[in-house]
């Protein structure tokens, strides 16, 4: 397979076969972000991704799930994206699963046909960041949209039959919008009722805006007690049924898993029972991204 610099996928996608139909990221100004630095955002020829494919049948036998990487392959025309599918389906009968990464921008200028043809050709699932859903802390991060309009694209992804993975991040308020950011982020989480939320936990990255405010003191990191104190919030507020809940990430110092709504009050009892005994914590060496 060919790679053109770095290549990033959720973690749900370890197995799957990856395929870059973009270069990089079509935003790529979030404040926290240190992926795909190293390009700037560009089609890549579709020529080359259906040779890709094609190499790909050759290598392997079996292929489950496809990724179509980089961060936002949704922005291709929909024609190219109906082609696309139409290959993967057509060289890996036995797949089950081909999602990619999308973006409120690349959500928006695809039509409510376009999102069901591509539905019905294969694509299951798409990956959004949502980050918060405060808008203060969206400002502040340059995540470059509202959460009104980050809420509507997941509901318009919804609505054509395109499950979603929805991601926060907790921390990303700092201290002082910590009850906002939870709270907020977990109304937002409600309205859109994605199947699946995943929640990462805040580390600042070098080569980062959100990097260089750390140091000169216009951004503050939440202690164990304070990340605590702000999930329990979130879960608080969380009210999405049949959502799969998953705070499992290597940056995550508390693991939680669960469905809501049925499972909230168990991982209540479990952020409890960290509050009381930080030791349950992940240690902050053995953290990552």
């Amino acid at each position: 397979m060919r790679y053109y610099g770095s290549v990033y996928r959720p973690p749900s996608e370890a197995y799957s076969l990856i395929v870059q139909v973009t270069y990089g990221c079509s935003h790529n100004t979030c404040a926290f972000c240190s992926m795909y630095k190293e390009k700037r955002f560009a089609l890549r020829p579709l020529q080359e991704i259906l040779e890709d494919f094609h190499m790909a049948r050759k290598m392997y036998r079996h292929v489950d799930k496809v990724f179509l990487a980089d961060g936002d392959a949704l922005v291709r025309k929909a024609e190219e994206l109906y082609v696309i599918l139409d290959t993967v389906r057509e060289l890996f009968p036995e797949c089950q699963r081909v999602t990619s990464y999308a973006s409120p921008s690349s959500i928006q200028i695809r039509t409510e046909e376009e999102l069901r043809t591509l539905r019905a050709k294969g694509l299951t699932m798409v990956y959004m960041g949502l980050e918060s859903g405060c808008d203060e802390v969206l400002t502040f991060m340059h995540k470059g949209h509202t959460a009104a309009h980050i809420v509507e694209m997941g509901q318009k992804v919804r609505a054509c039959g395109i499950a979603l993975s929805v991601t926060a991040i907790t921390g990303l308020g700092g201290p002082e919008l910590l009850e906002s950011h939870a709270i907020e982020t977990a109304k937002a989480f409600n309205a859109m009722n994605p199947e699946y939320i995943g929640m990462l936990t805040l580390m600042v990255e070098p080569e980062t805006p959100l990097y260089d405010w750390l140091h000169e003191g216009k951004f503050q990191l939440l202690n164990q007690p304070q990340v605590l104190k702000e999930t329990r919030l979130l879960m608080e507020h969380l009210d999405s049924p049949g959502s799969v809940f998953r705070m499992n990430h290597a940056s995550n110092y508390l693991v939680l898993k669960g469905t809501l709504n049925q499972d909230r009050d168990a991982m209540l009892r479990t952020i409890d029972a960290a509050e009381h005994d930080l030791s349950r914590l992940r240690p902050e060496e053995w953290r990552g991204l």
